[in-house]
């Protein structure tokens, strides 16, 4: 890269993650694992909140699905299904791990990994474009599911919802 600007931004974000964390976000300063996916999702349920009020449904969208994806995280850490360090980089495989695990059935676990393939991959790549009713659509689903696999959990006291 000939950008000089550029170029030290890229140092500087390496250097970032590199040193010791001294202001952590609160309410994300836990130890356990399956607490850090439940409380990030409450936090992306929280932004795509603020972002839906603010036009950006695109945004909202994302937003929803990772949600979405934290909270499955949590309850299969929760449930001891998942190694704390264990990583799905499959979105497809993420959805039928938690209908594996009897978290909703496998039916649901298909459309919900449907849902992603066809639509998010679409808005994400503007090969559609976001409206505020799929956008509401899908901030209403993040919520919903996220209340009800929190709600089945045995430390719902530590939701930041």
């Amino acid at each position: 890269m000939k950008n000089s600007r550029v170029v030290n931004a890229l140092d500087a974000a390496d250097r970032s993650f590199e040193q010791s964390p001294v202001q952590i976000e609160e309410g994300l300063d836990v130890e356990d694992a399956e607490l850090v996916q439940l409380r990030r999702a409450c936090r992306l349920l929280a932004a795509a909140s603020r972002l839906l009020k603010e036009g950006y449904y695109t945004v909202v969208i994302e937003s929803s699905f990772v949600a979405i994806e934290r909270t499955i995280q949590f309850r299969r850490i929760h449930d001891g299904a998942m190694s704390a360090s264990e990583v799905i980089s499959s979105h497809r495989r993420l959805y039928q791990r938690g209908s594996e695990v009897g978290l909703y059935n496998e039916e649901f676990g298909e459309r919900l990994a449907e849902l992603w393939n066809q639509n998010r991959t679409k808005t994400y790549y503007r090969l559609g474009i976001a409206t505020k009713a799929q956008a509401m659509a899908m901030q209403k689903l993040a919520r919903e599911l996220h209340q009800h696999l929190v709600d089945m959990s045995q430390v719902s006291h530590e939701c930041l919802c």
